[in-house]
């Protein structure tokens, strides 16, 4: 009994460093199974978005900022709330709208969501930029 016991807690322990050790890597900007140095994030200037990870503000944002929504309305309860402070919920209302829009609509629903003053969690902002990116590429080739 007791070596179950003990087994328990040396697993519960384990568990608990390793997710310090990756939330503490997720911070500094590093992903767990790389040594990679972190790209350090652009200067912030007055105008700039927050949202270096998946903005280049001069595509993403342009003068003619009209907020243009794509089924997602129920987000602007989001606005300013930072992505730490989100719960699971809000979390995943957000994935649903990611989840169900089409790739091509994603750079757009960024840039609404940048007006919006709404930010991504963090366990979508790789995905995202991933979209995007592709999406970027699809339209410089053609």
């Amino acid at each position: 009994m007791w070596l179950l016991i003990i087994t328990f807690i040396l697993l519960v322990v384990v568990t608990t460093v390793a997710i310090e050790i990756r939330e503490r890597r997720r911070a500094a900007g590093t992903t767990a199974l790389t040594s990679e140095k972190p790209t350090p994030a652009p200067a912030v200037d007055n105008n700039c978005c927050g949202m270096h990870l998946v903005c280049e503000r001069e595509s993403l944002l342009s003068a003619d900022d009209n907020i243009e929504y794509y089924d997602d309305e129920e987000l602007d309860q989001l606005a300013g709330i930072r992505p730490e402070d989100y719960n699971d919920r809000q979390k995943a209302m957000i994935a649903e709208v990611f989840t169900s829009m089409r790739a091509e609509d994603v750079i757009g629903w960024v840039r609404s969501l940048q007006l919006r003053s709404i930010e991504l969690p963090y366990e979508l902002r790789d995905e995202v930029l991933m979209v995007v990116r592709e999406q970027r590429a699809a339209r410089n080739k053609g």
